[in-house]
């Protein structure tokens, strides 16, 4: 169970770059046999949950807390928390594209809401992704950073997808206040 903060007491965060191929989970809940990787393989601090979830083949930045109410809020789409994103995606975008991703896209499930897009390089001291990514040698791919503040399924890729420019890697560098800078992939520390 999750405990609830009382007054005085201060809530545990640990912040954790995650690998690709990884489950936002401590324990795999999927099919029998299966052997998933988890978070319990790189986190052992009892009683912290992920705050919100991050997809199996996205990497980075996953907010971890024992306070419940933090934990909420965070993973809310009320609460409108802002979460950037790195996205390697197929192709050269193009001003059209990404002044589509800023003005909200239409999705099956309805418009996103405004979302910050700006081309950007590619991010320096970026670890390799393992598997790394397939690239095809006649299609050239660029860098963009992608903020939000909703959590729809899968919403980053159906976003740059929607504007014809699909996601080959995901990374989620910030949450809030929080940011990967100083965190290598697999490793974690306390807020």
């Amino acid at each position: 169970m999750r405990k609830k903060t009382g007054s005085g007491a201060r809530p545990r965060v640990i912040l954790f770059n995650k690998p690709f191929d990884v489950l936002s989970q401590f324990t795999d809940k999927g099919t029998e046999g299966s052997a998933r990787r988890t978070l319990s393989e790189f986190i052992d601090v009892p009683g912290v949950y992920a705050a919100g979830r991050l997809d199996r083949d996205s990497e980075g930045l996953l907010v971890l807390t024992d306070d419940g109410r933090l934990q909420a809020r965070i993973a809310d789409p009320k609460a409108k928390t802002s979460k950037t994103y790195w996205v390697q995606v197929e192709g050269e975008i193009t001003d059209e594209a990404l002044e589509q991703l800023r003005r909200g896209v239409m999705l099956k499930d309805g418009m996103t809401r405004p979302a910050q897009a700006e081309r950007i390089e590619e991010p320096a001291g970026l670890w390799p992704r393992v598997p790394p990514v397939r690239f095809r040698k006649s299609v050239p791919d660029g860098w963009i950073a992608l903020t939000i503040t909703e959590g729809r399924n899968r919403q980053v890729r159906r976003m740059t997808a929607a504007v014809g420019f699909p996601t080959l890697r995901l990374i989620r560098y910030r949450i809030g206040d929080w940011t990967l800078d100083g965190l290598d992939s697999g490793t974690w520390r306390d807020a």
